[in-house]
């Protein structure tokens, strides 16, 4: 078995150290190492390779927006080392058989390790409970399940599919958007959706959703995760929950840290994205919970699309954007440049606790001897400006095209083997 080192790293932003690999865990740490093949960190930061716990992958169905190839590819660039791949594909992945192809694509392909969400209803249609059983018993052990881009707002079957994960440790990813309350919404109730004529998509219909799951999930002693909150108001009551030892946790999205409903003033459906760009306050509220841990972890909801679903007016565009390649940048612009956090815990949030919540081995483990090395190298003093023709992804519809960011993605290495070096990918990816 040949050693390499990974020479000069700061892990976590601490003292520079050498850090040796063999045949995929860390054997060793310290002061000029030894060993078959030397990779040179240029005393930049190494984190544990980030996981992302909702990101959609497109395949099978739209392979025009994306491939698990592709997007695990951007999920390398990015850092990450596990995605979890949402469930709302063609065919919906609501059986072991879609779910089992998700997860050996991403086998295939080695650039990182995808992670199959699986649909908490049939078809995604809100009216019967998909095989959850049978998804969870799969070769792809999903744990995860959502509708995501839908909510379960049916609150008998919610109860159910809470008290049905309980079985092998599931837990269910709630899409909180009460649906009676955003028919035909198009961006953020406020003054600014009166004003452009937009019809307007209120705080309370994600708030509303929440503070009756948190409930049911108090009420069944089962396992609650919400994705993309984004309002104040929705932090504030899982911050109460917390508060009560309910099982929740809850995520936010790179973009609802940085981006406001302003920018809808343009009418580019670039900005259209589900939940809307919120206000300003609500963007400092979840970076406040961000920081003191009532929302758990960052999340990017990367959620391609092909050309002409973005280049075309507003109220026929579809909803997201991209967020893989970027999202590290973005935390560090919004949360560790403006002292809110620590890399520390921008590991908690973006690695150890996606990890857990998901229920993925083998990630989001310390940088210590005898881990895996899922690692990633990042230079925090690099400037960057987005250029969505050097995506990865297939698609382009990220909302930081000609924007500065900090921040650069030098290497990413899953179970020691390096899917990016230099910032550049590896042709082939790893072999798992």
């Amino acid at each position: 078995m040949s050693t390499f080192i990974l020479r000069n790293v700061r892990p976590l932003g601490g003292d520079a150290v050498d850090i040796a690999v063999t045949d995929g865990v860390i054997t060793e740490i310290g002061e000029g190492l030894s060993g078959d093949e030397i990779v040179d960190g240029g005393g930049h930061l190494v984190l544990p390779g980030l996981v992302d716990l909702h990101t959609h992958l497109r395949e099978p169905g739209r392979e025009d927006a994306e491939t698990v190839r592709t997007g695990s590819q951007a999920a390398a660039l990015g850092g990450f080392t596990c995605v979890h791949a949402m469930a709302n594909t063609d065919p919906v992945a609501d059986t072991a058989g879609v779910v089992e192809q998700v997860y050996r694509l991403g086998v295939e392909h080695g650039y990182c390790d995808v992670q199959p969400v699986g649909a908490v209803t049939v078809g995604l249609a809100g009216e019967r409970l998909a095989e959850l059983g049978a998804m969870a018993t799969s070769a792809a052990g999903v744990r995860v399940f959502s509708d995501d881009g839908k909510c379960v707002s049916d609150a008998v079957l919610m109860r159910r599919a809470l008290e049905y994960v309980k079985a092998f440790d599931g837990v269910i990813a709630q899409h909180a958007q009460e649906p009676r309350l955003t028919e035909g919404a198009q961006m953020n109730e406020g003054p600014l959706s009166g004003e452009l004529g937009l019809t307007g998509w209120p705080a309370v219909a994600e708030e509303a959703i929440i503070a009756r799951d948190v409930l049911l999930a108090e009420h069944v002693g089962s396992r609650l995760h919400v994705c993309h909150l984004s309002t104040r108001g929705s932090v504030e009551i899982v911050r109460w929950a917390k508060s009560r030892g309910i099982d929740v946790t809850a995520e936010v999205t790179p973009h609802h840290l940085l981006l406001t409903d302003d920018l809808v003033r343009s009418y580019d459906p670039i900005y259209k994205v589900n939940p809307p760009l919120r206000s300003a306050d609500d963007v400092a509220a979840v970076r406040e919970g961000l920081a003191d841990g009532t929302i758990d972890i960052v999340a990017t909801d990367h959620a391609p699309h092909p050309m002409e679903d973005k280049e075309c007016e507003w109220n026929v565009a579809a909803f997201g954007m991209l967020g893989l390649e970027t999202a590290l940048s973005v935390v560090q612009q919004t949360m560790v440049d403006t002292g809110a956090i620590g890399w520390d815990r921008v590991a908690e949030a973006m690695s150890a606790a996606p990890a857990r919540i998901g229920r993925v081995s083998g990630h989001g483990r310390p940088l210590a001897v005898g881990e895996p090395a899922n690692l990633v190298v990042y230079d925090p003093t690099a400037r960057r400006t987005v250029e969505p023709a050097a995506s990865a992804s297939l698609s382009r519809n990220t909302p930081y095209a000609g924007l500065e960011l900090p921040g650069r993605v030098v290497a990413t290495f899953l179970r020691g083997r390096p899917t990016v070096l230099g910032g550049t990918l590896s042709p082939e990816g790893v072999l798992s």
